[in-house]
């Protein structure tokens, strides 16, 4: 299969040959010959966030869900789903939309594959999933929830940290008053019933799906990946390895050379997209139906 100069070569070819739309021609050959191998639905979720798109443009958000209703109108939903993502995260309403509307026409025949990155509320998707296929490139994220980047249990653990010191130690007020009242009135409720929300999501979908009604297994997996003091930070990257020691189900992508080359050309194919166009968004289908945002034009 074709590396990254071959597929540029690809484009440039039907550039030569005076083809109107090279890129999309291009993603879209792969794309089916990925249904080809596979014999089920595939459908593409790629944010352009690497290529320094704005991301209120690139991340999950609540019009994702018509670009899905497009996409699947004329699938033949008794084949299943391939979803590639590969995203930096947002919504979590528009996640959770999203996943019932999927399961709603697929059930729990629903994979994920990640050619290189799909991290928070992506993560999220990818976990409501039967499995997710990865490679030694791949990578998923946590799901603790942010406010203003910030994430939501440090900045309860900030607050706990708070008490503790000005019990300890009241003369330790006023410094802890500085950082405190930066806080709105409403911040910590907030914070602690989004941390609940996206667990709760997160363990009612794995225990539905991949993890075949084993609570105890969902609880260790939602636990990994949702504990903000063992992760560290939000944009930590989580490997296959890490993922499959923890007990997600995970398809090696390895496996399949020919399925593998598919997939990376395919990736290639759409970061190629990004790179020498203004999309900023691309959801598109085997059948070749995309859904495509294009960043807004700057002031």
């Amino acid at each position: 299969m074709p590396n990254w100069k071959e597929v540029l070569g690809e484009i440039q070819l039907e550039i030569n040959n005076k083809n109107p739309a090279p890129l999309d021609t291009i993603r879209r050959k792969y794309l089916n010959q990925i249904h080809q191998h596979t014999k089920r639905n595939v459908i593409a979720y790629y944010s352009g966030w690497l290529q320094g798109r704005n991301p209120m443009d690139s991340m999950v958000n609540d019009k994702d869900k018509n670009a899905f209703m497009v996409n699947i109108h004329k699938l033949d939903r008794s084949k299943g789903l391939d979803l590639i993502l590969h995203t930096p995260g947002g919504d979590l309403a528009a996640a959770e939309s999203i996943v019932d509307y999927l399961h709603s026409m697929f059930g729990k025949d629903i994979r994920a594959i990640i050619p290189q990155i799909s991290m928070s509320a992506g993560t999220l998707i990818a976990l409501s999933c039967k499995g997710i296929m990865m490679g030694k490139q791949s990578n998923l994220g946590p799901i603790d929830p942010q406010m203003g980047g910030v994430a939501c249990q440090a900045v309860l653990d900030e607050f706990e940290q708070a008490k503790k010191d000005i019990k300890a130690n009241p003369s330790s007020a006023p410094l802890w008053q500085v950082i405190i009242s930066k806080y709105h009135p409403t911040l910590l409720g907030a914070c602690q019933h989004a941390i609940d929300w996206s667990e709760k999501l997160a363990e009612e979908w794995l225990t539905r799906n991949m993890c075949g009604n084993d609570a105890t297994k969902a609880k260790l997996i939602l636990k990994e990946f949702s504990d903000h003091k063992t992760n560290k930070s939000h944009a930590r990257h989580i490997s296959k390895d890490k993922c499959s020691a923890i007990g997600v189900t995970v398809i090696d992508m390895e496996s399949d050379n020919h399925l593998q080359d598919l997939i990376l050309t395919t990736h290639h194919a759409f970061m190629h997209t990004f790179g020498h166009s203004k999309a900023s968004k691309i959801v598109e289908n085997h059948l070749g139906i995309a859904y495509i945002e294009n960043e807004a034009a700057k002031a």
